[in-house]
């Protein structure tokens, strides 16, 4: 973890959940007034406001950055802070955990929050054709109760020290309860923002609500409008030509044209990001360790940073776990590209040659077809014949992404470990998108999210992560920085968060007006 240790979370948890409602504050000149247009990536036609359902920026900065709230909130500097829980403490085994509810909050139609909306909202992501990506989170709630109107004590299957920090989860929004089917169709939060306007992969607008419960601190626009631009060209282009005051990931090839200009600047944060090719490893050929070895070895990594993200990055060794986790195992020997090794390991898989599909789109990160191209070149050294499939934008997440048995993808990371490896890695969970199921690893990964000791999960963080570079079943082959610009009639705070994109995907709370 960044600001809070593992241990300090579990000892100061109550006064961590109400150092702050919104993190690193803005500047002070900060004031009210003005209006936010956002030109983001990552929109389409299917989007809602069903929390389950969102997998990029588009949808992850219009709910829980600006119209929804949840419990926890990940602060700029990466600490934990509160959001609709005001303070929370846990046992001494990190089992069972009481939240402690702000009052004095209503939804955008003027019901009351309180502890009936915790549970049903979260109850959401239960059940067997959930396909909720915060569904490994709330099954390890063995049991949630009210104890009053605003308190709400749940205990855990095993104890997690980082469970607050799961709280924050974008899936896991608060809904009022008996009312989510409307809320999910209006889009009616708590949020700073209440919806003016829906119209899914097109467009939203909100406006500032009246005397909300965070105050004068956040939510410095009148007007929020967040317009959904997936081609990076037509991006880059409103931003220049003023349609736009900031946009999502920028064209690197033309990062010159944006730095020439006055009235623009880049910000670039250093996080977890990391974009990757994943394999369904229950699926022939990729069932086989040797062939999936040999497409490690296969790919240049340090070819794709130069190439893709242009500096802005460093090589990545086929784990999730970043420069920015706390157990990020950076002794580990890095996995080198060697033609030579692929042809070993194919022979091994009893294989002279490979050949197979791997689809991609820039919907996946910007540069993902060229990515795609160069591992095609540098793999066919190897005898492993790729051919690149360039998929549609629209509709890449729900068609081709956990569709195809090989694709490419891009993660945000997460702030802990166990978030990263529960989401996308646990055996059976709706995101692990290699369908990825190793003994060993299951067995230390409920080992160390009940581990109070600290050296000991450093191990157990370690031995999981070098399985996975041996191992498993997705290709990482470089941490990403996020690089996006921003009209200097645009202020934001001197720390810009680093988990999801565009400040933790809260600019509509943290930005204001120049």
């Amino acid at each position: 973890m960044y600001g809070i240790s593992r241990r300090g979370l579990l000892k100061t948890g109550a006064a961590a959940g109400v150092l702050s409602l919104t993190g690193m504050p803005l500047r002070a000149q900060a004031k009210r007034g003005g209006k936010l247009t956002a030109g983001l990536g990552g929109a389409n036609t299917s989007d809602s406001w069903d929390g389950r359902t969102h997998s990029d920026i588009f949808m992850i900065a219009s709910a829980h950055g600006t119209v929804f709230d949840c419990l926890t909130e990940v602060a700029a500097d990466g600490s934990l802070v509160g959001e609709l829980a005001e303070s929370w403490e846990a046992s001494a085994d990190a089992k069972t955990w009481t939240f402690n509810l702000r009052q004095g909050v209503t939804f955008h139609n003027g019901k009351a929050f309180g502890a009936d909306d915790v549970l049903e909202s979260l109850q959401m992501h239960l059940g067997e054709e959930s396909k909720s990506a915060a569904k490994p989170i709330v099954e390890n709630i063995a049991e949630m109760k009210k104890i009053t109107d605003h308190q709400v004590q749940f205990t855990l299957a095993a104890g997690n020290a980082d469970f607050p920090y799961l709280m924050s989860d974008y899936h896991i929004l608060m809904y009022p309860a008996g009312q989510i089917e409307e809320a999910i169709a209006q889009g009616i939060g708590t949020g700073l923002y209440q919806v003016t306007a829906f119209d899914p992969g097109v467009r939203m607008t909100a406006s500032r609500v009246d005397s909300h419960y965070k105050g004068e601190d956040a939510g410095f626009f009148d007007e929020i409008e967040y317009i959904a631009i997936n081609d990076n060209t037509a991006r880059m282009n409103a931003l220049m030509t003023g349609q736009v005051d900031t946009i999502n990931r920028i064209d690197f090839a033309t990062e010159a044209l944006l730095k020439a200009n006055p009235a623009l600047r880049i910000q670039e944060v250093t996080g977890n990001q990391h974009y990757t090719f994943p394999m369904h490893t229950q699926t022939a050929p990729f069932n086989d360790v040797n062939v999936r070895k040999a497409l490690k070895y296969g790919i240049n990594r340090q070819e794709m940073v130069d190439k893709i993200l242009f500096g802005h990055g460093q090589v990545a060794n086929d784990t999730p776990i970043g420069p920015a986790n706390q157990y990020f195992a950076s002794d580990m020997e890095q996995l080198a590209y060697d033609p030579d090794k692929a042809k070993f390991h194919l022979k091994e898989a009893g294989l002279d040659s490979l050949d197979i599909n791997l689809s991609a789109s820039n919907a996946a990160f910007e540069g993902a077809v060229d990515a795609a191209q160069l591992y095609q070149a540098s793999a066919s050294a190897g005898g492993i014949n790729l051919n690149v499939i360039q998929e549609p934008a629209d509709g890449y997440w729900s068609n081709v992404w956990l569709q195809k048995p090989f694709c490419a993808c891009y993660w945000s990371g997460r702030a802990t470990e166990d978030w990263m490896f529960s989401t996308a890695y646990e055996a059976g969970v709706p995101w692990n998108d290699s369908q990825w199921d190793n003994a060993r690893f299951q067995e230390l990964l409920y080992a160390a999210r009940a581990e109070l000791d600290s050296d000991k999960r450093r191990e157990q963080y370690g031995e999981m992560q070098q399985i996975l570079r041996d191992e498993g079943g997705v290709l990482i082959p470089m941490f990403a920085n996020y690089v996006q610009a921003v009209n200097n009639r645009i202020m934001s705070p001197d720390t810009v968060g680093n988990l999801w994109q565009m400040d933790n995907a809260r600019m509509a709370e943290r930005w204001s007006v120049a």
